[in-house]
């Protein structure tokens, strides 16, 4: 019997007990399992087992991932994977930049410049909660930058840091002739230099206007938000020939919603609750190359 699903798990703390109340909870989803094997590191466990099922429909689908997410424990997740996404030859990747390519929050970084760190945060947080609309609180947090000297944006790139496994994950697709992609609503000036680095084949994210050396307190052109990160994945995917259901989405925030709800599978990255009551699946630790077990990479 050929597997057309994976159960790929992983966590710090797995438990043999934990994956076989994993394989009764897919036995009674009608899953049969076909195969089981471990990978990973020292960092975390990679544990995945081959799934046939008779049903292929969208909705059968999701009701096998919200009863595996519902028997979850702490210390483990479990993505349920199309084979066909796994195998494919070629696949895109699209992440979110800050929180999830990135450990930090950009504008945040920016306002401590400004004495208004704690004030920003407090809007950032609400806008990724979905509280609030990511362009008027973007134009709001950039707002309090005015008058800032432009070399704050060199300070502030010095003090950014990589998500932990960022670059083995970039790596690993771009190595195995994948295509790689950023999408953010920070900015370039802070981006560019990372997706330099990291070889990315496309990227994006907002342009804080600089005029004789100053930050104005505004971002040039429309705002990079939720429907623009979408539009994104869609345009760059066609460009290189890829299939939505070949491509994986990563992302924290509300803003990465319509993202991580078009592409193939939707990874929630230590996200907020309401990003990971809606994803395919999540991720809940801070190692960020847990997604090349889930695509199969």
């Amino acid at each position: 019997m050929s597997s057309n699903l994976a159960a790929v798990s992983y966590g710090v703390n797995m438990s043999p007990s934990e994956l076989e109340h994993l394989r009764t909870t897919l036995e009674e989803s009608g899953a049969s399992i076909t195969s089981e094997s471990q990978s990973g590191d020292g960092r975390f466990g990679v544990h995945t087992m081959g799934l046939a099922v008779d049903w292929t429909t969208a909705a059968d689908l999701s009701g096998i991932r919200h009863r595996v997410a519902e028997a979850s424990t702490p210390g483990m997740d479990t993505a349920i994977v199309p084979e066909a996404l796994r195998t494919a030859s070629r696949k895109f990747l699209i992440m979110d930049v800050d929180s999830t390519l990135i450990q930090q929050e950009v504008i945040e970084l920016l306002a401590a410049h400004a004495g208004k760190r704690d004030e920003v945060a407090a809007v950032t947080e609400a806008a990724m909660r979905g509280e609030l609309d990511f362009a008027q609180s973007l134009h709001a947090r950039v707002a309090v930058l005015a008058g800032l000297p432009a070399a704050v944006v060199d300070a502030v790139r010095a003090e950014v840091r990589l998500s932990e496994g960022a670059a083995d994950l970039v790596a690993a697709f771009k190595s195995g002739g994948h295509a790689v992609a950023v999408v953010s609503g920070g900015f370039n000036q802070i981006l560019r230099p990372i997706a330099e680095e990291l070889g990315l084949d496309y990227w994006i994210a907002n342009e804080l206007e600089i005029v004789d050396g100053v930050l104005t307190g505004k971002v040039l052109g429309d705002v990079i938000d939720r429907a623009a990160k979408e539009k994104y994945l869609r345009e760059w995917a066609a460009a290189e020939g890829i299939d939505l259901e070949h491509t994986i989405a990563v992302g924290d925030g509300a803003n990465d919603l319509d993202m991580l709800g078009a592409a193939g599978i939707g990874v929630a990255f230590n996200a907020k609750p309401a990003v990971r009551a809606v994803a395919d699946t999540a991720v809940n630790m801070p190692y960020l190359d847990a997604v090349r077990h889930i695509a199969g990479v």
